[in-house]
């Protein structure tokens, strides 16, 4: 799997929690680096095969069965490259790591064409492997959340960082600004999956699903609001917004999972932020290529940090 034909390839064996679930489903929660929609092409065209036979997106699975994706070389992009002022805090031959700022999507998507990370990541570089709409990209940060995302500018590359993220042993730490009076550290190890009553939000709340686990720790504590250290465990897609607001502590500023009620002050803090106040604030893998540990951090955005100071600051 190092030659120039170099195909990405996964293989899962379903457990006990992935009985019955729908094949295309159980993809989806698989940290691929795939579109949903880039999946489902791969299973129709008989690149998903289960325990040895081509398989259907509504195949159910049972208990002991092996999955196992193959991903052929992607095809020709058609993302334009974009001149775009990036945050780069490394770059080699193999990967680049860039401070991803608020309002920036990572990837094109339906209502974003253009003018997204990768869009800019491509002018002047290249970026490989995954799904050919957004190459290279093995993680994503929401739209409004901040920090630190390396992305593959190698297909090899793209498939070893995919492994790290799938074996949970990428270091990723944020910094939450949240509501309430959360106790001073803990852990948070929950199913999680789609909410029942809206598509578009996830929820840790389910009977059936992934498992999710995150580490917390209360950096302050202020009048009805903290600052948190979440440490991700698992990297479920708005997994730290989700765990937080259901475990009674909803991000300032969110606003898909953000508080309902707040007193004045902190509303008008709420208020004042243009997304949620969540910074992925460090990242740590190991180098594709050298195997060397790299690890990188970055302070939150200035908006962020001015959240941070008037809560400091108390009502006046």
């Amino acid at each position: 799997m190092t030659d120039s034909s170099f195909i990405d390839v996964f293989a899962w064996t379903a457990r006990a929690d992935d009985a019955g679930i729908r094949l295309d489903h159980f993809l989806r929660d698989q940290e691929t680096g795939h579109t949903r929609s880039h999946l489902k092409k791969l299973i129709d065209s008989g690149h998903v095969r289960v325990d040895g036979q081509e398989a259907r997106p509504a195949q159910k699975l049972r208990i002991g069965q092996e999955v196992v994706l193959t991903v052929p070389p992607p095809e020709p992009l058609t993302l334009e490259p974009e001149e775009m002022a990036l945050d780069i805090h490394f770059e080699d031959d193999a990967v680049i790591v860039v401070n991803k700022p608020q309002g920036v999507v990572v990837h094109p998507a339906i209502g974003h064409p253009s003018g997204t990370l990768i869009n800019g990541i491509l002018f002047g570089r290249t970026a490989a492997g995954g799904d050919p709409l957004r190459p290279g990209i093995v993680h994503r940060l929401d739209k409004d959340t901040t920090g630190l995302l390396v992305v593959a500018k190698a297909v090899d590359v793209h498939a070893a960082l995919a492994q790290q993220f799938h074996d949970h042993t990428v270091d990723r730490c944020y910094r939450a600004l949240v509501s309430g009076n959360p106790p001073s550290s803990g852990q948070w190890q929950t199913l999680y999956g789609r909410h029942p009553k809206d598509r578009k939000r996830f929820s840790s709340k389910v009977t059936r699903g992934k498992v999710a686990k995150s580490r917390f720790e209360r950096l302050e504590q202020f009048n009805g609001a903290a600052l948190l250290k979440v440490t991700l465990e698992t990297g479920r897609t708005h997994q730290v917004r989700v765990h937080c607001a259901d475990h009674g502590y909803p991000v300032l500023g969110d606003p898909q999972y953000g508080p309902r009620r707040l007193a004045s002050a902190l509303a008008e803090i709420h208020g004042s932020l243009p997304g949620q106040a969540l910074h992925a604030a460090r990242l740590g893998f190991d180098h594709p290529r050298t195997g060397e540990r790299l690890r990188f951090e970055v302070d939150p955005p200035r908006i962020f940090m001015e959240a941070l100071e008037n809560l400091r600051r108390g009502p006046g």
